[in-house]
């Protein structure tokens, strides 16, 4: 089994405020949890049927099951693991946290209970943090071909029979928590409409296709959208608006949260270069590594695309800070920073990166072409954003 020193650190994390964790299904929450925590802190699980059963039928139970663990394990800190599984507790955490002062890490794989069930978030008293899929720091003698392929769960990484256990995330993950939550009560229409996510992932969104494909109503694949980023199945990209020589469209992107993931929903069984299927992958994880970077180093600057009503158009920006065209080519053309040119003449970005697999480092017209190894490399060592 493979070691996977994660970026995210939680006793330093939770060194001055308590913090809700968030994290789709597999991505390791709970592995880290008792990897970082377990020797320092109480850890109540929900998932166990014994802390389920008590606490959801009496709440107030909790301060009394915290202190029984407390006589084996004095410390001031204590994690509520799956936390969404009983929105309730959030009342009983905001009292211990003002008349105990202790800190929590209450972690959760999706937030949508907690955003539409009225719970108490804390009013400020927490903090969020995100656990996402493996990143390439994260992993030992990183093969980016596997990683377009497979994608970044841990649970995969570690298989030895990946595409059989995408299968069964997907399976046991997606369809039926989906449908165990009682999110949606088409199901069939859910999970066409889950496959055209996956089939659009990177794509501008357009609701009225999607919903003729799927033959249910424009509000209903709004609801849909949202549905998978409460659940933290995919996020939307922004489109950046801020141009002045050019009108921006205003539509955002829809990404997946885990290539594997998304080929696995897709029925792909092989990523090969070059091809469009390979292009769009590669585009995918860059912009998956970026979103990892922003969170992990707490950098508070939005992860945008730009593109004109006439289609010239730039992958991700980072605040007005960095630009960034991702191609999958092995030879660089003057066409290919086309678009990054038209994009400087709003004279806004302070940095240009065209990122491919051409492994010659230039500069032309102030737009720094970088093989993706070493922009990934400079990207976790700061020196990007």
């Amino acid at each position: 089994m493979n070691t996977f020193n994660r970026i995210l650190n939680l006793p330093s994390l939770l060194d001055k405020k308590s913090y809700f964790l968030f994290g789709p299904r597999a991505t390791g929450k709970s592995f880290l949890v008792q990897q970082q925590l377990s020797q320092i802190a109480v850890i109540l699980n929900l998932l166990r049927t014994e802390n389920y059963l008590k606490l959801s039928s009496a709440p107030y139970l909790l301060e009394e099951l915290i202190l029984a663990q407390m006589r084996k394990n004095p410390t001031q800190l204590i994690v509520i693991d799956e936390i969404q599984k009983i929105p309730l507790l959030l009342d009983e955490v905001h009292r211990l946290i003002e008349e105990r002062h202790w800190k929590f890490l209450l972690t959760g794989s999706s937030a949508r209970k907690l955003k539409y069930g009225h719970a108490n978030l804390l009013a400020g008293r927490a903090r969020s943090a995100e656990l996402f899929p493996l990143c390439w720091q994260e992993i030992p003698n990183f093969d980016l071909t596997h990683y377009l392929q497979w994608g970044g769960l841990p649970m995969i990484m570690d298989s030895d029979s990946p595409k059989d256990d995408l299968i069964s995330y997907v399976n046991t993950y997606l369809y039926e928590e989906i449908q165990a939550e009682g999110f949606t009560r088409n199901l069939p229409a859910f999970t066409a409409f889950l496959q055209l996510a996956a089939h659009t992932s990177g794509q501008v969104l357009n609701y009225s296709n999607i919903a003729s494909d799927v033959g249910v109503s424009v509000p209903t694949i709004r609801e849909y959208y949202q549905i998978l980023e409460d659940t933290l199945i995919g996020f939307t990209l922004p489109a950046w608006t801020k141009s002045k020589k050019r009108k921006s469209a205003s539509s955002g992107k829809f990404y997946l949260f885990d290539i594997g993931v998304t080929n696995a929903l897709n029925g792909i069984k092989k990523i090969e270069q070059p091809s469009n299927l390979y292009g769009r992958a590669f585009e995918h994880w860059i912009g998956l590594e970026l979103r990892s970077y922003l969170s992990y180093k707490r950098i508070h600057e939005p992860l945008t695309f730009w593109r004109s009503q006439q289609h010239h158009e730039v992958d991700y920006l980072i605040g007005d800070i960095s630009a960034i065209e991702v191609k999958a080519t092995n030879h660089i053309k003057n066409d290919d920073i086309k678009n990054l040119m038209i994009l400087a003449e709003e004279k806004i970005f302070k940095k240009y990166y065209l990122v491919s697999h051409d492994p010659i480092r230039r500069v032309t017209n102030n737009i720094l072409c970088l093989p993706w190894q070493e922009f990934i490399a400079e990207l976790w060592s700061d020196k990007i954003s």
